[in-house]
């Protein structure tokens, strides 16, 4: 015995958002912060290694840790960036960026310049991620010397922790910058400058002057935009669809209606649907093509 049901195909909905653009703030500038026991005097020129973090806190505690072979600064974030007042960056020449001291911290890199040059080896300590391993590429840039200057060996260190034993383990397995971490931060950083260059002026027009656009929140708008749009262009499209009760071994299953004469089954209305029934009426045997077990 047939039976009938008929469907309409309808929409999904997606919920819209309004992306609301904030300017992301960057790391501290301020100057380097030097550690030292007050209690033990100085150690001679080139007889210290110079161990270079980004949290004056830390540099601190890991100064007190590791003691007088070493000198501990901070760089308080990073110290180079995107010049503030331009682009920056090269679209055709593979978007290379051009890289600045970031103002004010001038007097931070001419430190880090002179106590690597008074160092027997560097140690480059910021943060364990993205943002630390491009901090660290650029210190390492900063202070080898130019021309003519003798290199200073640089390694680069990560800490996971800060106690004693993990600040002195991380020092005797110090390696080298991962450019890989580098690149990425890099890639970020451009991708950050060109959407909030392209983008930013759209919104000084239409929602509010100074605003900035990100370039998370940007792109998740534009895929809700386009979604929206394929929403709103949907028609809808009746069809139905034909089931019957059949038995086999004395076992029953309902199997639905896919091939007539070799044809995909098409029923768009209950009049096509009424002529496939009527067609079907003393039927005895279907053809089975495909077996799914609930």
């Amino acid at each position: 015995m047939a039976s009938r049901k008929s469907g309409t195909r309808t929409r999904t909905s997606a919920r819209k958002a309004t992306g609301a653009a904030t300017r992301k703030g960057g790391r501290g500038r301020h100057v380097a912060s030097e550690v030292h026991e007050d209690e033990l005097s100085p150690a001679p020129a080139g007889s210290q290694s110079l161990v270079i973090v980004e949290s004056p806190a830390k540099a601190k505690t890991i100064g007190k840790y590791l003691g007088r072979g070493y000198r501990v600064r901070a760089t308080v974030g990073h110290i180079m960036d995107l010049p503030e007042k331009k682009l920056g960056i090269d679209i055709e020449g593979g978007f290379e960026p051009e890289l600045i001291p970031i103002p004010g911290k001038e007097k931070t890199i001419a430190e880090l310049k002179s106590a690597a040059k008074d160092s027997r080896e560097v140690f480059i300590a910021t943060d364990p991620d993205r943002e630390g391993e491009a901090i660290a590429a650029h210190v390492a840039m900063q202070i080898k010397p130019k021309r003519g200057g003798t290199n200073v060996p640089i390694r680069r260190v990560l800490f996971h922790e800060i106690t004693r034993d993990a600040v002195r383990s991380a020092i005797e397995h110090a390696g080298s910058i991962d450019e890989k971490k580098v690149e990425a931060q890099q890639a970020r950083r451009v991708l950050d400058r060109l959407v909030g260059y392209k983008a930013s002026p759209v919104l000084w027009k239409t929602v509010k002057k100074g605003l900035s656009a990100g370039r998370v929140q940007t792109v998740a708008l534009r895929l809700i935009v386009e979604r929206e749009r394929e929403i709103r262009a949907f028609k809808p499209v009746e069809y139905w669809t034909v089931e019957a009760l059949l038995e086999k071994d004395k076992q029953q299953f309902t199997a639905k209606l896919h091939h007539i004469d070799g044809k995909k089954a098409e029923i768009s209305n209950k009049a096509e649907a009424d002529r496939v029934l009527n067609d079907l009426k003393g039927k005895k045997t279907f053809t089975v093509t495909d077996v799914k077990r609930g």
